[in-house]
């Protein structure tokens, strides 16, 4: 089930003061960016944070679930958490922290 664009920009705007936030769609579903590094999925309807050591204290393992077949583990962030924005800020910035910068992309040959 594909993830409706009223839903994905909702939580985008929970996510809005935690930094330079923003959703990029991916077949149906959309990739969530924090200062550039992705940091989780809104699939199904639904808010999937990638799991760090520090984000881990944050989330129990009850949380856990792919999002999407064949995905690794993400934290599922229950609904009712997305509006604490406090603690929900707390936690994308944790991932964030805990991930490496992206590799720069290279630049195609012109030819």
């Amino acid at each position: 089930m594909a993830t409706n664009p009223a839903t994905a920009a909702q939580i985008e705007a929970h996510l809005a003061g935690a930094g330079d936030v923003r959703t990029k769609k991916m077949f149906g579903e959309y990739g969530v960016y924090l200062d550039e590094k992705l940091v989780g999925a809104i699939a199904d309807d639904q808010l999937f944070l990638k799991i760090t050591s520090g984000s881990r204290p944050l989330l129990d393992e009850s949380h856990d679930a792919p999002p999407y077949p064949g995905a690794s583990l993400h934290h599922l962030i229950p609904a009712e958490k997305l509006e604490d924005e406090a603690w929900l800020h707390k936690v994308i910035r944790q991932v964030a922290d805990d991930l490496p910068m992206p590799k720069p992309k290279k630049k195609k040959p012109i030819s």
